[in-house]
């Protein structure tokens, strides 16, 4: 038995295959080099909204 020839498909998941890998090799280093996001900054900077502004629930009233 012979095996059938790579079709576009095939070549197009390895291509995503090798895609994901390197990327997973770049994530990796970068864990390795101990980047993390603290390193980067990160765009939240508080944990929630302001304290400053509480809302109040009242009953209605009629």
């Amino acid at each position: 038995m012979t095996e059938p020839a790579p079709s576009g498909e095939d070549e197009h998941d390895a291509d995503v295959k090798r895609k994901f890998r390197e990327a997973l090799r770049r994530k990796q280093a970068r864990a390795k080099a101990g980047a993390s996001h603290e390193n980067f900054g990160s765009r939240i900077t508080q944990a929630h909204g302001p304290a400053a502004h509480k809302r109040d629930f009242r009953r209605k009233s009629g």
